[in-house]
């Protein structure tokens, strides 16, 4: 059952972490975050300010690009988790400051995936850098005892 949880947990984490990486990377290396601005955002200027579009194109671009691969090593992922969430909060906000919010799949599945992720025990993350470097660190706490 252990294996199962933490299988699980992996596969959550890595499907999360690669849809954010990949749109990330996608927006920063592909397009260029200044041309995915001029293509999606500036419209978002009628009604809200400049600074904050400005703002949103660069904060989810690299949130989602740097997020999605900490997600992927198993890194920071609380903290991680967070910033993608305020991610998916700033876009949510976004489409319905423009029209009704009546297609949620740019949203829901990341937001279910995310919310799973962040209520399952840290401990469960066992095929992570970070249950890795903690068990390097007991490790080494126990042989210098």
């Amino acid at each position: 059952m252990l294996l199962n949880r933490g299988i699980g947990l992996l596969i959550a984490r890595l499907l999360l972490g690669l849809i954010f990486f990949f749109q990330g990377y996608g927006k920063v290396f592909t397009w260029g975050v200044d041309e995915v601005y001029n293509s999606f955002f500036v419209s978002y200027n009628e009604k809200l300010p400049e600074f904050l579009t400005v703002f949103a194109a660069y904060f989810t671009s690299y949130v989602e690009l740097i997020g999605g691969a900490l997600l992927i090593i198993g890194f920071k992922r609380d903290w991680t988790l967070y910033a993608l969430g305020l991610v998916l909060l700033i876009v949510s906000f976004g489409h319905g400051v423009m029209e009704p919010i009546w297609n949620l799949e740019h949203v829901m599945y990341r937001a279910i995936l995310l919310i799973a992720i962040l209520l399952l025990p840290k401990d469960w993350d066992i095929f992570s850098l970070a249950h890795l470097l903690l068990k390097k660190k007991s490790a080494k706490k126990y042989l210098s005892l």
